[in-house]
């Protein structure tokens, strides 16, 4: 009998909604694919991000996912990552594994280096023209020096930028770029070492774009609206100005914006295609079953809701992300409604591997949740963006806290079990005060246990809030 490990394969997206899957409960998108997985394994319809620190809400994200860590004890704006925090591929090439890595990595060359042993059509930016990604082949140095001329076309022809780049993926889709990155690896592979894949999919960010046939599918015209779409956000939240709110017009209107969520569900779905085409490879070579496949968003986006169009706030929409684990030792067709964070996924792994967690790494295991999905791996979340937001949730309760101008502008409160689309705020009705006062004080003990008020963004939210 072999004692060989499990491979992994981790299919990460950017910017794809927890409620982007059907076999989930969504029927207006097709994802057959996504749907496979679930029934093969467990789904946490209640995975979150704790926000950012950064408009580019990805960019943290993907740090905490890689190191585990929690977010206010990133360097930066996790765009790097200390050599004294282990990194999820690091650990698993210390453990034996051939580790590639493909697609977008948003947190430097040198995180990079330490994770994958392999790898190809690296992208070390953050957002890109599909059609046309400027990447890097596998450099066994790190180095990563060339460079290369890149016209913005999703903005205008006659905007010249230099991107970090030794080639260009010209007129091949990131999501396909990607999926046959790994497709070549697992062509070539006959090692006997187990093998960790991560494909990190820069798809379905903006700008949306798609092969024809895959729009073809979706009709705006019978896209429902979010039951809290709104023409514009009742007050500001602090990030109403960014690059993210100026994609659609002012006010939203229906038209507009079912425009854009038929395109988001289009990428999606030629996304899901393309991680069938590595899942059938995996079947065909009869190492599917000896697989753990991870699946996640790095974070929501709203495209519409509440009035917005991205993810730069602490709504459910935004900091709610699709997670699916399937393979050795995960049961299969479970849903569980447990609370997680992704960067719980690195502990998880390594404990479904019998690998040493480093002691550097601060998620929780959800292997807990496998044997028993009602189990509580988290009672309560934190949750926080830039120096403008602070939120914290229970099992029921939501408490969201906006600054602005050096004071506090706003506090909101909502019933999620009865309010899942957070419409009703309760913060000033006395027959939810005491509930509003545990929530604060929840709130505080976060910010001290995650060193939020000795943080840059910290120190300016935690002081106009106390003002």
């Amino acid at each position: 009998m072999s004692t060989r490990r499990p491979n992994i394969v981790f299919f990460f997206t950017d910017d794809q909604r927890f409620d982007t899957i059907r076999a989930l409960g969504n029927e207006e998108i097709i994802t057959p694919n996504l749907d496979r997985l679930v029934e093969r394994g467990i789904s946490f319809t209640h995975a979150h991000i704790p926000c950012g620190t950064s408009g580019a809400v990805c960019m943290p994200s993907r740090a905490m996912l890689n190191s585990g860590r929690t977010l206010f004890h990133l360097e930066g704006a996790g765009q790097s990552i200390p050599d004294e925090h282990a990194m999820l591929g690091e650990t698993l090439r210390a453990a034996g594994y051939r580790t590639f890595g493909t697609g977008k990595w948003h947190n430097g060359a040198r995180a990079y280096h330490r994770s994958f042993s392999d790898g190809d059509d690296i992208f070390f930016g953050g957002m890109a023209d599909h059609w046309n990604v400027p990447a890097f082949h596998y450099d066994p140095e790190g180095e990563y020096k060339g460079a290369l001329p890149w016209i913005e076309r999703w903005q205008t022809d006659s905007q010249v930028k230099w991107r970090r780049a030794d080639h260009i993926n010209a007129g091949k889709h990131s999501s396909e770029m990607v999926a046959e990155a790994a497709l070549r690896f697992l062509d070539g592979y006959d090692a006997d070492n187990p093998y960790y894949l991560y494909l990190s999919f820069l798809a379905p960010h903006d700008p949306r774009s798609m092969p024809p046939e895959f729009l073809a599918m979706y009709d705006p015209d019978t896209i429902k609206l979010p039951e809290n779409f709104m023409g514009g956000h009742p007050f500001d939240t602090g990030a109403l100005h960014i690059r993210d709110e100026q994609l659609a017009g002012f006010p939203r209107t229906p038209e507009e914006t079912r425009r854009h969520i038929a395109e988001y569900y289009a990428m999606i779905t030629h996304l899901d295609a393309q991680i069938g085409r590595v899942m059938t490879v995996l079947e065909t070579r009869g190492e599917l079953d000896n697989t753990l496949i991870v699946f996640a968003g790095d974070n929501g986006l709203a495209l519409g809701q509440h009035g917005l169009m991205g993810k730069q706030n602490c709504y459910e929409h935004s900091v709610r992300v699709p997670l699916v684990l399937a393979g050795p030792g995960v049961p299969q067709g479970v849903l569980t409604d447990s609370y997680a964070y992704l960067l719980d996924i690195f502990p998880t792994l390594c404990d479904l591997l019998d690998i040493k967690v480093p002691d550097s790494v601060e998620g929780l295991s959800l292997a807990p949740v496998f044997a028993d999905a009602s189990a509580t791996v988290r009672d309560t979340l934190y949750f926080a963006y830039t120096d403008t937001q602070r939120a914290v949730k229970n099992r029921q309760f939501k408490l969201v806290e906006y600054v602005k101008g050096g004071r506090r502008t706003m506090t909101q409160l909502f019933d999620l079990v009865n309010d899942p689309c957070e419409l009703v705020n309760l913060a000033d009705s006395p027959a939810h005060a005491s509930k509003l006062a545990e929530l604060r004080a929840e709130l505080f003990r976060f910010r001290d246990d995650w060193d939020d008020r000795d943080s840059e963004w910290g120190q300016r939210f935690w002081t106009a809030y106390e003002a």
